[in-house]
């Protein structure tokens, strides 16, 4: 039976064709899912044209893959052994005058991806951060630690957005520099970042991307002076607590796996992996 690309305009239009799978693993395709649900959501906050691509057997869902430029295309595959569909994604990207900077998913799918891109393209290809994917369900609560915990405020946003711009650099140096003032006014208006306050704030971390049944936490950043004082793992383990009162199954999060000492913090608060991620970064061979 013949293998066959196809695009969608919109985020709704995808997500009818692959939610319903993606959600047989709800937390593993946490990342697709939920920028997939905001994006059909809040079309408004869309700045860059998205791209939304299924490569199909019949009825079977091969691959699903989205790019929201100017970050790396996050890739999904029933199968690493997906050639052939790798294949047409890249011919469709290429036809369609798409540039992919990258790409990031489970590392057998992505690293078969990045090969199809440098195959058609003669780009150099560089394996970038590996991931991995935790997922909570009940909270181990951490030991005592002085503060307390409150929502962040608009009094707030100048020391979150130093963070925030911190955080990226120290954590994702390699991810695009989005516009982070308006994303931390934005997710401060919308009550989604908390800070551990001791005195004076000290930690901060924010819920993102909601899902049918689950939520991820991220921005979690620590002033490099007040590290190692259990404050992260306070404010980590208060706000996945609060996510869970809410309603929320399952909180999830992505660690750098060159960072031992936060796989081992979230691993103490009730974290447990559920899957690797791998980026692969493109780039012009010379």
């Amino acid at each position: 039976m013949r293998v066959c690309a196809t695009t969608y305009q919109t985020a709704g239009e995808f997500l009818g064709r692959t939610q319903a799978v993606l959600e047989e693993r709800e937390a593993e395709n946490s990342l697709m899912l939920g920028l997939c649900l905001r994006m059909n959501r809040f079309p408004e906050q869309i700045k860059n044209a998205p791209y939304f691509v299924t490569v199909e057997r019949g009825e079977e869902l091969l691959v699903a893959a989205i790019m929201t430029p100017p970050h790396k295309l996050v890739i999904y595959a029933d199968s690493p052994d997906r050639g052939e569909a790798f294949h047409l994604i890249v011919q469709d990207l290429l036809a369609n005058h798409w540039r992919a900077p990258g790409v990031l998913g489970a590392p057998p799918v992505a690293e078969g991806f990045a090969r199809a891109w440098a195959d058609v393209t003669g780009e150099r290809v560089t394996q970038g951060m590996r991931q991995r994917v935790y997922s909570l369900t009940q909270v181990n609560p951490p030991p005592v630690t002085h503060g307390s915990l409150r929502v962040a405020k608009k009094t707030d946003l100048p020391l979150l957005t130093q963070w925030a711009l911190a955080f990226h650099h120290e954590a994702v140096p390699n991810n695009p520099l989005s516009d982070v003032e308006e994303l931390v006014r934005r997710k401060t208006e919308q009550a989604e970042i908390v800070i551990w306050e001791d005195g004076n704030p000290v930690s901060m971390a924010a819920r993102a991307r909601p899902t049918a049944n689950g939520v991820a936490v991220n921005l979690v950043y620590t002033l490099p002076e007040q590290r190692r004082k259990g404050y992260a793992s306070a404010c980590v383990a208060s706000l996945s607590q609060r996510l869970l009162d809410s309603g929320f199954k399952f909180c999830c999060l992505f660690t750098d796996l060159a960072n031992p000492v936060s796989n081992s913090l979230y691993k103490k608060i009730g974290y447990n992996p559920v899957c690797d991620f791998t980026e692969y970064i493109f780039t012009a061979a010379t």
